[in-house]
Protein backbone atom coordinates (compact mmCIF):
# COMPACT_ATOMS: atom_id res chain seq x y z
CA UNK A 1 0.00 0.00 0.00
CA UNK A 2 1.83 3.59 -0.65
CA UNK A 3 1.42 6.07 1.16
CA UNK A 4 -1.75 8.05 -0.06
CA UNK A 5 -3.60 4.96 -0.44
CA UNK A 6 -3.00 4.61 4.04
CA UNK A 7 -3.38 8.29 4.86
CA UNK A 8 -6.83 7.49 2.94
CA UNK A 9 -7.81 4.56 5.23
CA UNK A 10 -6.46 6.27 7.91
CA UNK A 11 -8.89 9.11 6.71
CA UNK A 12 -11.69 8.41 4.63
CA UNK A 13 -13.48 11.16 5.18
CA UNK A 14 -10.59 14.03 4.30
CA UNK A 15 -11.54 16.35 1.17
CA UNK A 16 -9.02 15.78 -1.33
CA UNK A 17 -7.69 18.97 -3.46
CA UNK A 18 -10.90 19.60 -6.06
CA UNK A 19 -13.35 19.38 -3.39
CA UNK A 20 -11.20 21.98 -0.75
CA UNK A 21 -10.96 24.53 -3.86
CA UNK A 22 -14.77 24.34 -4.33
CA UNK A 23 -15.22 24.91 -0.65
CA UNK A 24 -13.18 27.70 -0.96
CA UNK A 25 -14.42 29.37 -3.52
CA UNK A 26 -18.01 28.91 -2.04
CA UNK A 27 -16.46 29.99 1.22
CA UNK A 28 -15.48 33.20 -0.58
CA UNK A 29 -19.10 34.02 -2.11
CA UNK A 30 -20.49 33.35 1.34
CA UNK A 31 -18.20 35.30 2.93
CA UNK A 32 -19.52 38.60 0.09
CA UNK A 33 -23.18 37.53 1.06
CA UNK A 34 -22.37 38.03 4.96
CA UNK A 35 -20.29 40.88 4.37
CA UNK A 36 -23.32 42.65 2.43
CA UNK A 37 -25.49 42.30 4.62
CA UNK A 38 -23.84 42.30 7.81
CA UNK A 39 -25.43 38.42 8.81
CA UNK A 40 -23.72 35.29 9.21
CA UNK A 41 -23.51 33.56 5.69
CA UNK A 42 -23.02 29.57 4.87
CA UNK A 43 -20.96 27.31 2.54
CA UNK A 44 -20.67 23.57 1.66
CA UNK A 45 -19.19 21.38 -0.20
CA UNK A 46 -20.48 17.54 -0.93
CA UNK A 47 -18.41 14.49 -1.61
CA UNK A 48 -18.55 10.70 -2.16
CA UNK A 49 -17.65 8.66 0.67
CA UNK A 50 -17.26 4.83 1.02
CA UNK A 51 -20.91 3.29 1.75
CA UNK A 52 -19.72 -0.23 3.53
CA UNK A 53 -18.60 2.42 6.55
CA UNK A 54 -20.91 2.66 9.17
CA UNK A 55 -21.46 6.33 9.20
CA UNK A 56 -23.86 6.27 12.62
CA UNK A 57 -21.11 4.75 14.14
CA UNK A 58 -18.62 7.46 12.70
CA UNK A 59 -20.79 10.15 14.51
CA UNK A 60 -21.46 8.88 17.58
CA UNK A 61 -17.97 7.75 18.45
CA UNK A 62 -16.72 11.76 17.17
CA UNK A 63 -19.44 13.12 19.08
CA UNK A 64 -18.17 16.25 21.82
CA UNK A 65 -20.02 16.62 25.05
CA UNK A 66 -21.17 20.07 23.71
CA UNK A 67 -22.26 18.92 20.15
CA UNK A 68 -25.81 18.01 18.56
CA UNK A 69 -25.80 14.83 16.62
CA UNK A 70 -29.01 13.16 14.64
CA UNK A 71 -28.76 9.67 13.44
CA UNK A 72 -31.85 8.31 10.88
CA UNK A 73 -31.55 4.65 9.73
CA UNK A 74 -34.50 2.76 7.60
CA UNK A 75 -31.62 -0.68 6.84
CA UNK A 76 -34.62 -2.63 4.88
CA UNK A 77 -34.81 0.67 2.17
CA UNK A 78 -31.88 0.11 0.49
CA UNK A 79 -29.62 0.98 3.35
CA UNK A 80 -30.96 4.60 4.21
CA UNK A 81 -28.85 6.10 6.53
CA UNK A 82 -28.47 10.19 7.84
CA UNK A 83 -25.78 10.85 10.07
CA UNK A 84 -24.91 14.13 11.34
CA UNK A 85 -22.75 15.99 13.88
CA UNK A 86 -22.53 19.67 14.77
CA UNK A 87 -24.98 22.83 14.62
CA UNK A 88 -23.85 25.64 12.46
CA UNK A 89 -27.22 27.14 12.20
CA UNK A 90 -30.04 26.30 14.95
CA UNK A 91 -33.59 26.72 13.49
CA UNK A 92 -36.52 26.98 16.72
CA UNK A 93 -39.78 27.81 16.33
CA UNK A 94 -43.13 26.99 18.67
CA UNK A 95 -46.93 27.40 18.41
CA UNK A 96 -49.57 27.04 15.96
CA UNK A 97 -47.57 28.62 12.97
CA UNK A 98 -44.22 26.51 13.82
CA UNK A 99 -44.41 24.79 10.70
CA UNK A 100 -44.69 27.68 8.61
CA UNK A 101 -42.39 29.83 10.21
CA UNK A 102 -39.53 26.90 10.70
CA UNK A 103 -40.23 26.62 6.61
CA UNK A 104 -39.68 29.84 6.10
CA UNK A 105 -36.45 29.98 7.79
CA UNK A 106 -35.11 26.86 5.92
CA UNK A 107 -36.17 28.81 2.82
CA UNK A 108 -34.08 31.76 4.08
CA UNK A 109 -31.23 29.81 5.45
CA UNK A 110 -30.73 28.41 1.82
CA UNK A 111 -31.31 31.80 0.31
CA UNK A 112 -27.38 32.56 1.87
CA UNK A 113 -26.26 29.28 1.42
CA UNK A 114 -23.66 28.54 -1.34
CA UNK A 115 -23.61 25.00 -1.79
CA UNK A 116 -23.18 24.46 -5.98
CA UNK A 117 -25.56 23.11 -8.17
CA UNK A 118 -23.65 20.43 -9.99
CA UNK A 119 -25.82 17.70 -11.04
CA UNK A 120 -25.30 14.26 -8.86
CA UNK A 121 -28.07 11.75 -10.41
CA UNK A 122 -26.85 8.83 -8.13
CA UNK A 123 -26.55 11.11 -4.80
CA UNK A 124 -28.68 9.54 -1.84
CA UNK A 125 -31.68 11.64 -0.74
CA UNK A 126 -30.70 13.87 2.31
CA UNK A 127 -27.43 14.67 -0.06
CA UNK A 128 -26.28 18.37 0.20
CA UNK A 129 -27.27 20.73 3.14
CA UNK A 130 -29.83 18.86 5.03
CA UNK A 131 -31.33 20.29 8.23
CA UNK A 132 -31.93 17.46 10.34
CA UNK A 133 -34.61 17.66 13.60
CA UNK A 134 -38.14 17.10 14.61
CA UNK A 135 -41.21 18.73 16.61
CA UNK A 136 -42.96 18.10 19.18
CA UNK A 137 -46.53 16.42 19.75
CA UNK A 138 -48.36 19.67 20.75
CA UNK A 139 -48.07 23.58 19.80
CA UNK A 140 -46.04 24.11 22.92
CA UNK A 141 -45.19 20.78 23.66
CA UNK A 142 -41.98 19.74 25.79
CA UNK A 143 -42.17 22.32 28.48
CA UNK A 144 -41.67 19.44 31.39
CA UNK A 145 -38.23 19.59 32.36
CA UNK A 146 -37.09 16.29 31.24
CA UNK A 147 -37.83 17.58 27.82
CA UNK A 148 -35.62 20.80 28.26
CA UNK A 149 -33.29 21.22 25.32
CA UNK A 150 -35.55 20.25 22.68
CA UNK A 151 -37.69 22.89 21.27
CA UNK A 152 -41.65 22.56 19.65
CA UNK A 153 -40.26 22.56 16.08
CA UNK A 154 -36.27 22.71 16.00
CA UNK A 155 -34.31 21.83 12.67
CA UNK A 156 -30.38 21.92 12.10
CA UNK A 157 -27.78 22.79 9.55
CA UNK A 158 -25.49 19.98 10.65
CA UNK A 159 -21.38 20.60 10.25
CA UNK A 160 -21.12 17.24 9.08
CA UNK A 161 -24.01 14.77 7.46
CA UNK A 162 -23.47 11.58 5.63
CA UNK A 163 -26.11 10.47 3.62
CA UNK A 164 -26.21 7.03 2.08
CA UNK A 165 -28.64 5.05 0.01
CA UNK A 166 -28.35 2.10 -2.37
CA UNK A 167 -24.78 1.92 -2.09
CA UNK A 168 -23.82 5.26 -2.64
CA UNK A 169 -23.07 7.69 0.25
CA UNK A 170 -21.94 11.09 0.25
CA UNK A 171 -20.60 13.76 2.94
CA UNK A 172 -21.88 17.14 3.01
CA UNK A 173 -19.61 19.75 5.31
CA UNK A 174 -20.88 22.80 5.74
CA UNK A 175 -19.71 25.78 7.82
CA UNK A 176 -20.95 29.11 8.98
CA UNK A 177 -19.47 32.23 7.63
CA UNK A 178 -19.14 35.61 9.80
CA UNK A 179 -18.69 39.00 8.42
CA UNK A 180 -15.62 39.42 9.92
CA UNK A 181 -13.86 36.20 9.18
CA UNK A 182 -10.76 36.17 6.88
CA UNK A 183 -10.80 34.34 4.05
CA UNK A 184 -10.24 30.44 4.53
CA UNK A 185 -10.82 30.81 8.05
CA UNK A 186 -14.48 28.55 7.70
CA UNK A 187 -12.60 25.87 5.73
CA UNK A 188 -10.22 25.78 8.19
CA UNK A 189 -12.20 25.49 11.10
CA UNK A 190 -14.47 22.84 8.97
CA UNK A 191 -11.69 20.86 7.86
CA UNK A 192 -9.90 20.45 12.03
CA UNK A 193 -13.28 18.91 13.19
CA UNK A 194 -13.71 16.46 9.56
CA UNK A 195 -10.14 15.15 10.80
CA UNK A 196 -11.55 14.06 14.11
CA UNK A 197 -13.62 11.82 12.35
CA UNK A 198 -12.76 8.25 11.10
CA UNK A 199 -14.06 4.38 11.05
CA UNK A 200 -15.59 3.36 13.90
CA UNK A 201 -17.64 0.57 15.41
CA UNK A 202 -20.94 0.84 17.52
CA UNK A 203 -20.27 -0.31 21.47
CA UNK A 204 -22.28 -3.20 22.69
CA UNK A 205 -24.99 -3.44 25.27
CA UNK A 206 -23.89 -4.85 28.17
CA UNK A 207 -25.78 -8.16 28.46
CA UNK A 208 -25.36 -8.98 31.77
CA UNK A 209 -24.93 -5.99 34.32
CA UNK A 210 -23.49 -5.63 37.40
CA UNK A 211 -26.64 -3.38 38.50
CA UNK A 212 -29.95 -3.92 37.34
CA UNK A 213 -32.54 -1.19 36.39
CA UNK A 214 -35.88 -0.47 38.06
CA UNK A 215 -38.75 -0.21 36.00
CA UNK A 216 -42.00 1.70 37.02
CA UNK A 217 -44.65 3.60 35.48
CA UNK A 218 -45.11 6.85 36.04
CA UNK A 219 -48.76 6.26 37.05
CA UNK A 220 -50.15 3.19 37.88
CA UNK A 221 -51.45 0.73 35.78
CA UNK A 222 -55.00 1.61 36.59
CA UNK A 223 -54.70 5.11 35.85
CA UNK A 224 -54.41 4.09 32.08
CA UNK A 225 -57.42 1.58 32.50
CA UNK A 226 -59.27 4.85 33.66
CA UNK A 227 -58.74 6.98 31.40
CA UNK A 228 -59.77 4.73 28.40
CA UNK A 229 -63.01 3.59 29.98
CA UNK A 230 -63.59 7.75 30.10
CA UNK A 231 -62.90 8.03 26.34
CA UNK A 232 -64.93 4.71 25.45
CA UNK A 233 -67.97 7.02 27.26
CA UNK A 234 -67.25 9.79 25.78
CA UNK A 235 -67.03 7.95 22.04
CA UNK A 236 -70.20 6.15 22.74
CA UNK A 237 -71.97 9.40 24.04
CA UNK A 238 -71.12 10.60 20.52
CA UNK A 239 -68.32 13.29 21.31
CA UNK A 240 -65.76 11.80 19.09
CA UNK A 241 -64.88 8.48 16.66
CA UNK A 242 -61.41 7.78 18.52
CA UNK A 243 -58.64 8.94 20.87
CA UNK A 244 -55.33 8.05 20.61
CA UNK A 245 -54.41 7.54 24.92
CA UNK A 246 -50.76 7.20 25.87
CA UNK A 247 -48.70 6.20 28.80
CA UNK A 248 -45.35 6.47 30.32
CA UNK A 249 -42.89 4.39 32.04
CA UNK A 250 -39.36 4.92 33.05
CA UNK A 251 -36.51 3.07 33.52
CA UNK A 252 -34.25 3.95 36.42
CA UNK A 253 -30.40 2.69 35.30
CA UNK A 254 -27.56 2.08 37.38
CA UNK A 255 -25.08 4.65 35.19
CA UNK A 256 -25.73 7.35 32.69
CA UNK A 257 -27.38 5.52 29.65
CA UNK A 258 -25.19 5.99 26.48
CA UNK A 259 -27.32 6.15 22.99
CA UNK A 260 -24.92 4.60 20.62
CA UNK A 261 -25.46 0.79 21.95
CA UNK A 262 -29.33 1.07 22.00
CA UNK A 263 -29.62 3.09 18.58
CA UNK A 264 -27.34 0.02 17.09
CA UNK A 265 -29.67 -2.44 18.86
CA UNK A 266 -33.08 -0.92 17.52
CA UNK A 267 -31.54 -0.65 13.90
CA UNK A 268 -30.64 -4.50 14.08
CA UNK A 269 -34.07 -5.48 15.43
CA UNK A 270 -35.91 -3.28 13.49
CA UNK A 271 -34.68 -2.87 9.91
CA UNK A 272 -38.06 -1.49 8.20
CA UNK A 273 -38.78 0.84 10.57
CA UNK A 274 -37.34 4.42 10.92
CA UNK A 275 -34.46 3.93 13.62
CA UNK A 276 -33.70 7.52 14.86
CA UNK A 277 -30.93 8.74 17.49
CA UNK A 278 -31.28 12.73 17.83
CA UNK A 279 -29.50 14.17 20.70
CA UNK A 280 -28.29 17.70 22.56
CA UNK A 281 -25.34 17.77 25.23
CA UNK A 282 -28.53 17.00 27.86
CA UNK A 283 -30.19 14.12 26.15
CA UNK A 284 -30.62 11.91 23.58
CA UNK A 285 -34.48 10.88 21.92
CA UNK A 286 -34.18 7.44 20.17
CA UNK A 287 -36.76 5.24 18.96
CA UNK A 288 -37.82 2.96 15.93
CA UNK A 289 -40.80 3.84 14.65
CA UNK A 290 -42.80 1.63 11.65
CA UNK A 291 -45.05 4.87 10.43
CA UNK A 292 -44.15 7.64 7.83
CA UNK A 293 -45.43 10.87 8.43
CA UNK A 294 -44.38 12.20 5.02
CA UNK A 295 -41.95 11.90 2.06
CA UNK A 296 -41.99 14.70 -0.66
CA UNK A 297 -39.45 14.26 -3.85
CA UNK A 298 -40.77 17.11 -5.81
CA UNK A 299 -44.21 17.47 -6.51
CA UNK A 300 -44.55 13.66 -5.43
CA UNK A 301 -45.59 12.97 -1.83
CA UNK A 302 -46.40 9.68 -0.18
CA UNK A 303 -46.96 8.77 3.52
CA UNK A 304 -48.64 6.15 5.23
CA UNK A 305 -52.00 5.25 7.25
CA UNK A 306 -50.93 3.02 10.10
CA UNK A 307 -53.70 1.75 12.89
CA UNK A 308 -54.95 -1.30 14.45
CA UNK A 309 -52.23 -3.52 16.21
CA UNK A 310 -51.72 -6.94 17.18
CA UNK A 311 -48.67 -9.07 18.72
CA UNK A 312 -46.47 -11.53 16.44
CA UNK A 313 -45.75 -15.03 17.45
CA UNK A 314 -42.09 -16.85 16.48
CA UNK A 315 -44.38 -19.84 15.03
CA UNK A 316 -44.99 -18.69 11.47
CA UNK A 317 -48.88 -20.31 11.30
CA UNK A 318 -49.65 -18.42 14.55
CA UNK A 319 -48.23 -15.01 13.32
CA UNK A 320 -50.30 -15.33 10.17
CA UNK A 321 -53.38 -16.60 12.40
CA UNK A 322 -52.84 -12.89 14.45
CA UNK A 323 -52.50 -11.47 11.11
CA UNK A 324 -55.85 -12.77 9.10
CA UNK A 325 -57.60 -11.74 12.79
CA UNK A 326 -56.44 -8.43 12.69
CA UNK A 327 -57.69 -8.19 9.11
CA UNK A 328 -61.09 -9.21 10.39
CA UNK A 329 -61.50 -7.09 13.55
CA UNK A 330 -64.04 -4.64 13.15
CA UNK A 331 -62.39 -2.15 15.88
CA UNK A 332 -58.64 -2.55 14.00
CA UNK A 333 -60.66 -2.03 10.55
CA UNK A 334 -62.77 1.07 12.11
CA UNK A 335 -59.33 2.51 13.68
CA UNK A 336 -57.49 2.35 10.25
CA UNK A 337 -60.00 3.72 8.22
CA UNK A 338 -60.65 6.89 10.22
CA UNK A 339 -56.97 7.61 10.00
CA UNK A 340 -56.81 7.02 6.32
CA UNK A 341 -59.86 9.09 5.28
CA UNK A 342 -58.60 12.29 7.46
CA UNK A 343 -55.30 12.28 5.95
CA UNK A 344 -56.46 11.77 2.11
CA UNK A 345 -58.97 14.37 2.90
CA UNK A 346 -56.29 16.56 3.88
CA UNK A 347 -54.06 15.92 0.95
CA UNK A 348 -56.82 16.14 -1.74
CA UNK A 349 -56.93 20.52 -1.86
CA UNK A 350 -53.45 20.40 -2.16
CA UNK A 351 -53.12 18.05 -4.78
CA UNK A 352 -54.00 16.57 -8.59
CA UNK A 353 -54.91 13.14 -7.34
CA UNK A 354 -54.37 11.19 -3.99
CA UNK A 355 -54.50 7.48 -4.25
CA UNK A 356 -54.65 5.08 -1.35
CA UNK A 357 -55.44 1.18 -1.16
CA UNK A 358 -58.87 0.07 -1.12
CA UNK A 359 -57.66 -2.54 1.52
CA UNK A 360 -55.33 -2.13 4.08
CA UNK A 361 -52.34 -4.63 4.32
CA UNK A 362 -50.14 -5.90 7.15
CA UNK A 363 -47.03 -4.21 8.48
CA UNK A 364 -44.80 -6.92 10.24
CA UNK A 365 -41.86 -5.65 12.40
CA UNK A 366 -40.47 -7.51 15.40
CA UNK A 367 -42.51 -7.49 17.81
CA UNK A 368 -45.96 -5.82 16.41
CA UNK A 369 -47.89 -6.30 12.84
CA UNK A 370 -50.35 -3.11 12.24
CA UNK A 371 -52.54 -2.48 10.04
CA UNK A 372 -51.18 0.19 7.10
CA UNK A 373 -52.53 2.02 3.99
CA UNK A 374 -50.24 3.41 1.68
CA UNK A 375 -51.13 6.69 0.25
CA UNK A 376 -49.50 8.55 -2.60
CA UNK A 377 -50.74 12.61 -3.96
CA UNK A 378 -49.65 14.35 -6.70
CA UNK A 379 -49.18 17.60 -5.95
CA UNK A 380 -50.90 20.58 -7.71
CA UNK A 381 -47.98 23.60 -5.41
CA UNK A 382 -44.72 22.26 -4.41
CA UNK A 383 -45.59 22.60 -0.94
CA UNK A 384 -42.47 22.60 1.21
CA UNK A 385 -42.27 19.14 3.22
CA UNK A 386 -42.21 20.98 6.60
CA UNK A 387 -45.33 22.44 5.63
CA UNK A 388 -46.96 18.69 4.24
CA UNK A 389 -45.83 17.65 8.03
CA UNK A 390 -47.59 20.38 9.83
CA UNK A 391 -50.55 19.94 7.53
CA UNK A 392 -50.68 16.03 8.08
CA UNK A 393 -49.69 16.28 11.79
CA UNK A 394 -51.07 15.03 14.23
CA UNK A 395 -53.09 12.29 12.32
CA UNK A 396 -55.78 10.08 13.91
CA UNK A 397 -52.99 7.54 14.76
CA UNK A 398 -51.70 9.55 17.10
CA UNK A 399 -54.34 11.91 18.06
CA UNK A 400 -57.68 11.29 17.52
CA UNK A 401 -61.13 12.32 15.31
CA UNK A 402 -62.31 14.51 14.83
CA UNK A 403 -58.97 16.74 16.06
CA UNK A 404 -60.28 19.18 17.39
CA UNK A 405 -62.52 17.41 19.85
CA UNK A 406 -59.65 14.69 20.46
CA UNK A 407 -56.65 17.09 20.88
CA UNK A 408 -57.21 19.28 23.98
CA UNK A 409 -58.94 16.15 25.51
CA UNK A 410 -55.70 14.23 25.43
CA UNK A 411 -53.51 15.80 28.25
CA UNK A 412 -56.76 15.77 30.48
CA UNK A 413 -56.57 11.77 30.30
CA UNK A 414 -53.38 11.03 29.92
CA UNK A 415 -51.48 13.62 32.54
CA UNK A 416 -48.09 13.67 30.88
CA UNK A 417 -46.46 16.17 28.34
CA UNK A 418 -45.74 14.01 25.53
CA UNK A 419 -42.48 16.11 24.37
CA UNK A 420 -41.04 15.12 21.03
CA UNK A 421 -43.12 11.77 21.46
CA UNK A 422 -46.08 10.97 18.82
CA UNK A 423 -44.33 14.37 16.86
CA UNK A 424 -42.33 13.96 14.31
CA UNK A 425 -38.45 12.90 13.19
CA UNK A 426 -36.83 13.72 9.90
CA UNK A 427 -35.29 16.47 7.06
CA UNK A 428 -35.52 18.29 4.98
CA UNK A 429 -33.15 19.73 2.47
CA UNK A 430 -32.78 22.82 0.70
CA UNK A 431 -35.29 22.18 -2.27
CA UNK A 432 -37.79 21.66 0.61
CA UNK A 433 -38.12 18.11 -0.27
CA UNK A 434 -37.77 16.03 2.72
CA UNK A 435 -38.95 13.14 5.00
CA UNK A 436 -40.29 12.97 8.84
CA UNK A 437 -41.76 9.72 10.60
CA UNK A 438 -44.16 9.75 13.21
CA UNK A 439 -42.08 9.49 16.55
CA UNK A 440 -42.97 6.27 18.03
CA UNK A 441 -41.93 3.60 20.13
CA UNK A 442 -39.66 5.67 21.24
CA UNK A 443 -37.31 6.75 24.72
CA UNK A 444 -35.84 9.99 26.16
CA UNK A 445 -32.48 9.41 27.81
CA UNK A 446 -31.58 12.01 30.51
CA UNK A 447 -29.11 10.91 32.38
CA UNK A 448 -29.44 7.51 33.78
CA UNK A 449 -33.68 7.47 33.89
CA UNK A 450 -35.04 6.34 30.60
CA UNK A 451 -38.64 7.60 29.68
CA UNK A 452 -40.58 5.40 27.12
CA UNK A 453 -43.72 6.19 25.61
CA UNK A 454 -46.58 3.94 23.95
CA UNK A 455 -50.04 4.70 22.98
CA UNK A 456 -53.41 3.19 21.76
CA UNK A 457 -56.25 3.94 19.54
CA UNK A 458 -59.36 4.43 21.59
CA UNK A 459 -62.39 3.41 20.01
CA UNK A 460 -66.14 2.60 20.60
CA UNK A 461 -65.05 -0.89 21.22
CA UNK A 462 -61.81 -0.57 23.34
CA UNK A 463 -61.34 -2.90 26.17
CA UNK A 464 -59.36 -1.00 28.72
CA UNK A 465 -57.91 -4.45 30.34
CA UNK A 466 -56.57 -4.83 25.91
CA UNK A 467 -55.49 -1.89 25.56
CA UNK A 468 -53.12 -1.73 28.84
CA UNK A 469 -52.16 -4.95 27.42
CA UNK A 470 -51.47 -3.84 23.61
CA UNK A 471 -49.34 -0.52 24.98
CA UNK A 472 -46.97 -2.89 27.41
CA UNK A 473 -46.37 -4.93 23.89
CA UNK A 474 -45.49 -1.83 22.15
CA UNK A 475 -43.13 -0.93 24.73
CA UNK A 476 -41.42 -4.25 24.50
CA UNK A 477 -39.60 -2.60 21.83
CA UNK A 478 -37.32 -0.71 24.06
CA UNK A 479 -37.94 -2.04 27.53
CA UNK A 480 -35.70 -4.98 26.66
CA UNK A 481 -32.82 -2.94 25.82
CA UNK A 482 -32.69 -0.36 29.09
CA UNK A 483 -33.83 -2.30 31.86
Amino acid sequence: MGVSSQAASRQPFALGGEALEVFLGHEERALAIARRDARTAFAAVTVAVDPSLDLSAAVLAARRPDEPFFCLEQPDRDGFALAALGGVATLEARGEERFAELAGACRELGSRTVAGTGADPDAPPASGPVLVGGFSFAPEGGSAPEWGSLAPARLLLPGLAFARHRGQARLTLSAAVAPDEAPGEALARACARLAELGPAQMPLLDPEPVERSRVAGATPPAHYESAVARAVERIRSGELDKVVLAREVRVHAARELDPAPIFDALRAAFPGCYCWCAGTPELSFVGASPELLVRREGARAQTVALAGTTRRSADPAVDDHLGEQLLRSSKDREEQAIVSGRIQRTLAPLSLWVAGGDEPGLVKVQNVQHLATAIRAQLAEPVPALELAGLLHPTPAVCGEPREVAEPLIPALEGLDRGWYAGGIGWTDLAEDGEFCVALRCALLRGAVAHLYAGCGVVRESVPAEELDESEVKLQALLPLLS
